[in-house]
């Protein structure tokens, strides 16, 4: 049998196959299809310092090979995290990173310390893609000088690792994973969500509430893989990459993992075929069986080996 197996910063898991956050909840609801600790992890929903009602309808889209989002980051809260849901999560035996998101710094703080106590959650994803209310509404994520230091100090104070999920909306995603590795980030997820909008020709109006929104799906697929492949192009294994967007079969993920990824997260496909983070894992696995690789690792950047250098 092959190995699929994958060891970052200290923690290891059992497959390089995880679920996104945003698209399986907290990984309950999934139990009533199939067996979620046959996942890698289980990446969950943006925990926030306090309970958020998101944004009014209408909060998606659909679009050509994908869709929209404007949920608004609904959550419970991390106390109501850490009542109602953490109990169950312990449950499971798979590990779950908590996608971490705030308005300030503080916030970002306070979350993450509330929960370096829940030891199922092995690590924290951080969500930069958030207004900070005290530099006007910029977004974390879009500006390198904020984005460092907001890294640095969740380093600070933690002692779990702490994953950065950059934006593709934000410029060179290289200087931003520069910024993240610079100030002590374990690891780069890439990508979240690209802003687009959708008007339905019938009404003449945005069908978002909020008239943006995160696309997501195949058709960021390309775009997903370039950016895993620039950022693995600078720094190589020096840093863990974990590739998302667009991946919805076995060949989307081994885009990412050629490309750089050394796991990837499956989201949009979980709504349109919620057995997909298991095809994935299934097909990843006969491809190597085929090859007769012995370790995943083998995969991982494998086509910038393969590419010739100037």
């Amino acid at each position: 049998m092959s190995d699929l197996s994958v060891e970052l910063f200290g923690v290891r898991f059992k497959n390089p196959v995880w679920v996104a956050s945003g698209t399986f909840g907290y990984g309950m609801e999934a139990l009533e299809l199939y067996d979620i600790s046959r996942l890698g992890a289980v990446v969950t929903k943006g925990i926030s310092l306090k309970p958020r009602e998101g944004n009014a309808p209408e909060r998606i889209a659909e679009t050509p090979c994908g869709m929209l989002n404007s949920i608004g980051l609904q959550n419970p809260g991390v106390e109501g995290f850490l009542k109602k849901i953490y109990p169950e999560i312990r449950k499971v035996d798979t590990h779950f990173i908590v996608n971490v998101f705030g308005e300030t710094e503080e916030e970002y703080v306070e979350v993450c310390l509330a929960l370096e106590e829940a030891d199922k959650v092995v690590a924290y994803e951080l969500n930069v893609s958030c207004p900070n209310v005290k530099k006007g509404g910029m977004l974390f994520g879009h500006d390198p000088v904020v984005l460092g230091r907001l890294v640095e100090r969740i380093k600070g104070k933690v002692k779990k690792p702490v994953l950065v999920k950059l934006s593709p909306n934000a410029g060179d995603v290289v200087s931003f994973a520069r910024v993240c590795v610079d100030a002590g980030a374990d690891g780069i997820v890439l990508i979240n969500t690209l802003l687009g909008m959708k008007i339905d020709v019938k009404s003449q109006k945005p069908e978002l509430s909020t008239m943006m929104g995160g696309l997501s799906g195949p058709a960021i697929l390309p775009v997903a893989v370039r950016m895993v492949w620039e950022v693995f192009s600078h720094f190589g294994f020096s840093i863990p990459i974990v590739g998302v967007g667009g991946i919805y079969d076995t060949d989307s993920a081994l885009q990412h993992v050629l490309a750089g990824a050394v796991c990837v997260q499956v989201g949009t496909a979980n709504f349109f075929d919620p057995y997909a983070p298991l095809k994935i894992l299934e097909g990843i696995e006969e491809y190597m069986k085929e090859r007769a690789m012995d370790s995943f690792s083998e995969l991982v950047g494998r086509a910038h080996r393969l590419v010739p250098r100037p």
